[in-house]
């Protein structure tokens, strides 16, 4: 996927240090990244656009990231989403998860790690213009169905 065709990185994180580091890092690798500090300016920019990856710091000084991630949810967004947090607490973590996040990764990180949760992130979203959940290619078929491997035809 190109930089041109990727769907843009929203890093939302109150740490400028941090947010510096991962945009240049995301800018590196090619994303066109946005950065927020606070949560409810996150939630205004992606209202109705759900074409863009977010990484979540669960840390804000106006609304705790979980209940960003709840109020995303609640709104019907399929958003993939990445927790970037210190926290490291099973609760926190398992709730994510059951919010179904794309990823929790715990500072400090590998910035490795932070990379290829990111790639795996904007290879599940869909390109913009199709539909998910949309039929992809049929298998082939022969004349008793599908084809199968090597050894397993009847």
């Amino acid at each position: 996927m190109s930089g041109a065709t990727r769907p843009p990185v929203i890093v939302l994180e109150d740490d400028p240090l941090i947010a510096a580091f991962m945009s240049k890092a995301l800018r590196k690798s090619g994303h066109v990244v946005e950065c927020f500090d606070r949560g409810l300016a996150v939630l205004e920019r992606v209202q109705g656009d759900p074409s863009a990856l977010l990484l979540l710091d669960l840390g804000l000084p106006d609304i705790d990231g979980l209940e960003v991630l709840r109020r995303l949810r609640a709104s019907g967004s399929t958003m993939p989403v990445i927790v970037v947090t210190s926290r490291s607490d099973p609760g926190d973590r398992v709730e994510a998860l059951t919010l179904g996040v794309a990823g929790y990764v715990v500072k400090p990180f590998p910035l490795a790690e932070l990379l290829a949760s990111v790639e795996a992130a904007v290879a599940a979203i869909p390109p913009a213009g199709s539909v998910a959940g949309a039929p992809g290619p049929t298998a082939p078929t022969g004349p008793g169905g599908p084809s199968a491997p090597p050894g397993l035809n009847r």
